[in-house]
């Protein structure tokens, strides 16, 4: 489960442990582009989330500030954000690997932000194999934000904190395929995906 201290991915990943689903959760620390509240916001709702369903979910932490560093110096920052959830769905496709995890999971709502509308999750998804589970897909965000009121994460989301000051002043609301392929010629993918693989560490290290 994709975790970033927001409102939705704590709802999903609630909705999924309520259907029996053992998970575990990763967290890509956009750090230096935010501080370390999105951080401590994920320790507080899966501590929230393990005392209400009792269980442990392990935590993963993977340093996606270096990629973001490398895909604005080499990209076009138009489809940062597309080319970002690439390298998140990716890192964490190994994780689960790893694990022996059968599925990605996210709190990805159908347009919501820029890189939630359906071509730009189409892009981003394409980068990796395993299947990938949207509890909220259809979800608005006021029924969104109920559940996480109801469920005890919604104060947690929604404490104060910087928010990603990598994205691009227009980033795009559409993408496709091609561009994005074209625009990963221009850096080492598989460079970037190991050199953060290489920091991933299990919270607490």
């Amino acid at each position: 489960m994709l975790m970033s201290g927001g409102i939705d991915s704590p709802v999903a990943l609630d909705r999924l442990l309520r259907q029996g689903h053992d998970l575990l959760a990763v967290h890509l620390d956009n750090r230096p582009f935010t501080d370390e509240t999105p951080l401590a916001k994920v320790v507080d709702h899966l501590e929230v989330l393990s005392k209400r369903h009792g269980r442990r979910i392990p935590l993963y932490v993977l340093p996606h500030g270096p990629t973001q560093i490398a895909l604005m110096r080499g990209t076009d920052r138009h489809v940062g954000c597309v080319l970002c959830r690439r390298f998140m769905w990716r890192t964490a496709e190994r994780i689960a690997e790893r694990e022996g995890a059968s599925f990605l999971a996210t709190g990805e709502s159908l347009g919501q932000v820029a890189s939630q509308t359906l071509t730009n999750m189409r892009s981003a998804t394409a980068a990796v194999r395993l299947p990938i589970v949207r509890p909220l897909i259809g979800f608005d965000k006021i029924e969104i934000e109920r559940d996480a009121k109801a469920i005890g994460t919604y104060e947690i989301s929604t404490r104060p904190g910087l928010c990603c000051q990598a994205v691009p002043d227009r980033p795009a609301t559409r993408s496709s395929l091609v561009q994005i392929l074209r625009e990963e010629e221009r850096i080492d993918v598989d460079e970037i995906v190991e050199r953060c693989l290489r920091q991933a560490t299990l919270y607490p290290a």
